[in-house]
């Protein structure tokens, strides 16, 4: 197959299987049923993968499209062309060989994982859409094809994160998703159509080259910016990710690590050219990431929840991308989301392996699982240590780059003013620490000490994975082939994908800088070393104590995530449902009342003719009279007057 026909494709194909997928859903959910589910599911992504592979061994650069419509633009009447088409380079496979490989995991894992779900078809159709929604923004070369991808994303996202409605918080967890990333999708459609209407054409690549007066160029990348921090959940619109943690597991590896919270950060990576032309719009982006670095590895130490604790470390981890971005160097952020998409998928499966086994998502109530789950186990070691950024394993490489890429920006040269690269150096810093702290403690509660559980006699042993749907075994275990081969594929570039910044291809491709092995490294290399240590001493002089005991008071504070739900809940949608409120009566007591009256008086009125009409033939001429001479004498008035 041509490269030229692969391109196109590559998001065609698991939007196509994803549609097919969507036919079964009515259905029964019989054997016959889900195996044609799970194969489409599984086609769909794998080949996607093909592609994405047959793309990176050619290695070839090119764009291809076909016009879809043309319409009237603004200000001067010029046609302004939408079109689908892909652009495709080596950044683009790179990104889109991540996508298709998790989806292609996820897949296979969700097969066993959700075994026993009635409503597997419509899931696994999800899950494609899904994942060709994400290699269309990715893939796409046009803006409102670009947009189109988005929202297919959010609605997805709803449908997934919502998927088990057994589940009490489920539903609202979704809608909470959904709304929160449409209050930034408004401010990201204004600031596409701010681009489109300015440049004329809605072409990529004529967007990046116009010439744009700088206050709306401004105006149009923070609107956009509004869009990333919805998308990829970066303060202050980061409050749905960890409550989408009622959704499937494998959803969450998905969400965290290939798709919707990597799609902001993969725009800014594409209109990156605009961004260096608005150093306004590059200091807003990295004062929101050092905010978001830190707030989420704070949060993530307080956390008895595993998925949360992992859930909030995606949070700040998205957080030193964008900071990357923020100083200069877009090389760096998408050398991290391609390291984190390995690692954050890792420990998310992993991590539901351990939900199957032991029945519960809280590190209160596990313990000892090391001999229990020995793949378990070291997956959770490769995934915590890539994400804590521990030599050699990909997430050090990856973030040492993004740190390097932080404190050149604080010496001057870059876009950014030097004062945000000293924020964004700051708190990138202080949050390795930080990281190494929680991954510590996550791995100790986890996997360390004794089990602490209920046993199978106890009344809480009979939980399901997630929900209440099946009764766990007696002693926890590794999962199942299918379940566990994914934990095996993902740990290879978990280990090893950091190594590619020593590839000369890979590294001329994305413009890396050599990597820094140097003084540079030791600072951040203390901080692991403190922040572990101080998690592991804990643990060892009081065995079995959760180490987030040692954060005292601060512990309620970090664990609410700083409060910040209640307090957009108290600014937002208390405000919201008050307006909803009055606007309800309003339209019932006013608007209804009005029409209702004018209906109820009109039917009145006719009654009242109608009773006129029925009187006596003398009464009725009588009447007839008088309204001609009332007639009459109007018509005279008019004519004299």
């Amino acid at each position: 197959m041509s490269v030229d026909v692969a391109g196109p494709l590559l998001p065609l194909v698991p939007l196509l299987a994803g549609l097919l997928g969507l036919l079964l859903a009515p259905g029964d959910g019989g054997r016959a049923r889900r195996r044609l589910a799970a194969g489409l599911g599984v086609a769909g992504a794998a080949l996607a993968l093909l592609l994405s592979l047959r793309l990176l061994w050619d290695g070839a650069s090119f764009e291809t499209g076909l016009e879809i419509v043309s319409f009237g633009g603004l200000p001067d009447e010029s046609l302004i062309t939408v079109g689908f088409g892909v652009a495709i380079n080596p950044a683009v496979v790179y990104v889109a060989l991540a996508v298709s490989l998790v989806a292609l995991l996820v897949q296979i894992y969700s097969i066993t994982y959700l075994h026993d779900d009635p409503r597997y078809a419509p899931y696994a159709a999800q899950v494609s859409l899904f994942t060709g929604a994400m290699l269309l923004v990715v893939t796409s070369n046009d803006l409102i094809v670009l947009l189109i991808g988005w929202e297919v994303m959010g609605a997805c996202s709803y449908l997934l994160i919502g998927h088990d409605r057994r589940l009490p918080e489920a539903p609202a967890a979704a809608v909470k998703a959904f709304l929160v990333t449409r209050v930034g999708d408004v401010g990201f459609l204004l600031g596409i159509a701010v681009l489109v209407v300015e440049a004329g054409d809605a072409h990529l690549d004529v967007v990046l080259n116009s010439p744009y007066d700088p206050a709306t160029l401004t105006a149009a990348l923070l609107l956009i910016l509004a869009g990333v921090a919805g998308k990829s959940a970066q303060f202050p619109l980061h409050t749905w990710l960890p409550d989408a943690m009622a959704g499937p597991t494998p959803i969450s590896a998905l969400i965290h690590a290939a798709t919707m919270v990597a799609a902001g950060v993969w725009v800014v990576f594409r209109l990156y050219p605009l961004f260096t032309r608005s150093p306004v719009a590059l200091a807003v982006l990295a004062v929101l990431a050092a905010i978001t670095i830190l707030l989420g590895a704070l949060a993530a130490t307080a956390q008895d929840d595993l998925k949360r604790v992992l859930a909030w470390s995606t949070v700040s981890q998205i957080g030193y991308m964008t900071a990357a971005l923020a100083v200069g160097s877009p090389a760096a952020a998408l050398f991290h989301l391609l390291t984190h998409a390995a690692f954050k998928a890792l420990l998310f499966l992993a991590a539901g392996a351990v939900i199957h086994a032991v029945g519960t998502n809280l590190l209160s109530r596990m313990g000892g699982l090391r001999a229990h789950m020995p793949v378990t186990f070291w997956s959770f070691v490769i995934g915590l240590g890539a994400l804590a950024g521990l030599p050699p394993l990909a997430g050090f490489w990856s973030k040492e780059t993004v740190l390097t890429a932080a404190a050149h920006a604080t010496e001057g040269g870059e876009p950014v003013p030097v004062w945000a690269g000293w924020v964004v150096w700051l708190a990138a810093l202080f949050a390795v620490g930080i990281t190494a702290w929680y991954a510590t403690r996550l791995l100790l509660r986890a996997f360390f000490g004794a089990y602490r559980a209920h046993g199978p006699a106890g009344p809480d042993w009979e939980v399901g994975f997630d929900d209440g749907r099946y009764q766990v075994p007696a002693a926890p275990h590794d999962p199942p082939a299918p379940m566990r081969l994914p934990l095996i594929v993902l740990a290879v570039p978990s280990a090893l994908l950091g190594l590619a910044a020593y590839a000369p291809g890979f590294r001329t491709s994305l413009e890396l800088e050599d990597p820094h092995l140097g003084v540079a490294v030791a600072l951040p290399m203390l901080l692991l070393v403190a922040g572990a240590g101080f998690a592991w001493w804990i643990w060892w002089a009081v065995p079995g104590v959760d180490p987030a005991l040692a954060l005292g008071r601060a512990r309620p504070l970090f664990a609410a995530g700083f409060h910040l739900d209640a307090v957009q809940h108290r600014l937002v949608v208390t405000p919201v449902r008050s307006l909803a409120r009055w606007v309800t009566a309003g339209d019932e007591r006013v608007v209804d009342a009005a029409v209702t009256g004018a209906g109820t008086g009109t039917r009145s009125l006719g009654g009242h003719f109608a009773d006129v009409h029925r009187v006596a033939l003398p009464g009725a001429v009588v009447l007839v009279c008088l309204g001609a001479l009332v007639l009459g004498v109007v018509a005279w008035l008019g004519v004299a007057a």
